[in-house]
C-alpha cells in the first residue's frame, strides 16, 4: 500500500537535515525574524519530533540555567522508577537533609514518608527543591551519586556543553548548562505521560502525613495563558536570570521553547510566547506515516493461518513551512514470511521518500500470532487436498 502527501521543498530538506547527526544531535536552521529573544542571553525554539531548530540565539554558551536543572532530575527519576517498575505509591522517607533544603519547596517534614507520585509533582508543578533531594536519596542512596547519574545521563544525550552539581540547580560552582542542551533534555523529558499528568496542575495542596498542608501553584503561568502550552519548568537565581523551557502543542505541531537569562518573568514568557506565535505561524508538522496505521495484510509460509496484519510501529513526521509543497512517497517492505510469527514481530519496514529521495524507515510489526504447522496439521492439508 502506497501513498502520497503533498508538503513543501524547502522545508523537507529542512526536515532532512534536521535528522542527520551534528555533534549527537540533529538539528537544521530557519532565519526568523530578528526581534525574537532580544533581551534573553539566550533561547531555541525547535520541533519536538524532529528536533528541527528554527531559531536560535547563544545556544552553545555556558550559562546558569537555575531550577532547569530539575528537568535532568525529573527525566533521570522517571526513567529509573519505569526501568525498575517502582509504584508511584511507594513511601519515600524525607531526610534531615532533604528537610533542610532553602528555596522552593514543599516544606517538607523530616523523618516523615511521602508518596512518590507525591513528590515529583511538587517539583513538576513547586519546583521543590526538598522533594528534589528525597527522590535522587530514594533512587540512588545520596545525592552525589544521583548527581554523578545525570551527568552520565547527559554525556548519553551528546549534552557537551553541561555540568552538574547538584539536582536542584541552586547555585553551585561550576554548574552550566546551555539552551541546546536544555532543549534536548527536555525533549527527553517529554516522553513520559507523568509528567504532562503534573505539568498541568494550575494549583493544589500537598498534604503532609502530620495533616499539615502546603498550598503549591505551578511556577509555568502560560500553561493557563498561552494556547497550547501543556508543561514546562522555570528557573530564576540571581545570576541565571529569569529562565523558562516550555512546551506548547496546536494540531499536530508540537514545538519546544528555551530561553536563559531574561530580566524577569514578565519579558521571559513575554519572549517565549513570541517565539511560539512566531513557530506556529511559519511551520507544521505533516505525518508521513503514523503508529497504528495499517500497512495490510501478508501471506506467510508453513503457518496455521494464511497471513497476519502489519502496522507501523512509530510515527514519522515532517517539519514543514507553511505554503511549500513537495511529494512525500509510502511504500511498505515486506518480503518472505515464514511460520512462526509473533504479535509485536518486525516484519517489514514502511519507507519514506521525499522527491523520490529516501527520507526514513519505520518499523512494521505484525498484529497476530502465527503459529507453525505441526505434523497433524501438515496431514489435515493432505488428506483436504487429496
Amino acid at each position: 500500500m502506497n501513498k502520497r502527501i503533498k508538503i513543501g521543498l524547502a522545508a523537507v530538506l529542512a526536515a532532512v537535515i534536521a535528522i542527520m547527526p551534528v555533534a549527537g544531535r540533529a538539528f537544521a536552521h530557519a532565519e526568523p525574524a530578528e526581534t525574537l529573544a532580544r533581551t534573553s542571553k539566550a533561547a531555541m525554539l525547535m520541533d519536538g519530533e524532529t528536533g528541527t531548530v528554527v531559531f536560535e540565539k547563544n545556544t552553545k554558551e555556558h550559562l546558569q540555567i537555575a531550577s532547569m536543572v530539575k528537568i535532568m532530575t525529573l527525566g533521570l527519576a522517571f526513567d529509573e522508577i519505569e526501568k525498575r517498575e517502582i509504584s508511584l505509591d511507594t513511601a519515600v522517607l524525607a531526610s534531615d537533609k532533604a528537610a533542610s533544603m532553602g528555596g522552593s519547596q514543599a516544606f517538607l517534614d523530616a523523618g516523615a514518608e511521602y508518596k512518590l507520585s507525591e513528590l515529583l509533582k511538587s517539583i513538576v508543578v513547586a519546583s521543590a527543591n526538598d522533594s528534589c533531594v528525597a527522590v535522587a536519596e530514594f533512587l540512588y542512596g545520596s545525592v552525589d551519586a544521583f548527581v554523578d547519574a545525570m551527568n552520565a545521563r547527559a554525556d548519553e544525550l551528546g549534552m557537551a556543553d553541561t555540568k552538574f552539581v547538584n539536582c536542584t540547580g541552586l547555585p553551585a560552582a561550576g554548574q552550566y548548562s546551555c539552551a541546546a542542551d536544555v532543549a534536548v533534555m527536555f525533549k527527553q523529558l517529554m516522553k513520559h505521560g507523568k509528567f504532562f499528568e503534573y505539568a498541568g496542575v494550575w494549583m493544589y495542596d500537598f498534604e503532609h502525613p502530620s495533616g499539615r498542608v502546603t498550598g503549591l501553584t505551578n511556577t509555568n503561568k502560560l500553561i493557563k495563558f498561552y494556547n497550547g502550552c501543556d508543561g514546562g519548568k522555570t528557573g530564576y537565581t540571581d545570576e541565571a536570570r529569569s529562565c523558562i523551557t516550555v512546551t506548547a502543542k496546536r494540531g499536530d505541531t508540537r514545538l519546544i521553547c528555551v530561553t536563559i537569562g531574561a530580566e524577569n518573568s514578565k519579558t521571559r514568557n513575554a519572549e517565549v510566547s513570541e517565539m511560539l506565535n512566531y513557530g506556529f505561524a511559519n511551520y507544521k508538522t505533516v505525518y508521513a506515516v503514523r503508529k497504528g496505521d495499517v500497512a495490510g495484510e501478508y501471506a506467510v509460509s508453513g503457518g496455521k493461518t494464511d497471513v497476519v496484519t502489519a502496522v507501523a510501529a512509530e510515527d514519522c513526521t515532517a517539519f514543514v513551512a507553511m505554503g511549500d509543497k513537495a511529494e512525500i512517497s509510502v511504500e511498505n517492505v515486506v518480503n518472505g514470511l515464514c511460520a512462526p510469527i509473533s504479535a509485536g514481530d518486525v516484519i517489514g519496514e514502511a519507507v519514506v521518500y521525499i522527491n523520490g529521495e529516501k527520507y526514513k524507515s519505520v518499523p512494521l510489526v505484525a498484529t497476530n500470532d502465527c503459529e507453525k504447522k505441526g505434523y497433524l496439521d501438515i496431514l489435515d492439508d493432505f488428506i483436504e487436498e487429496w
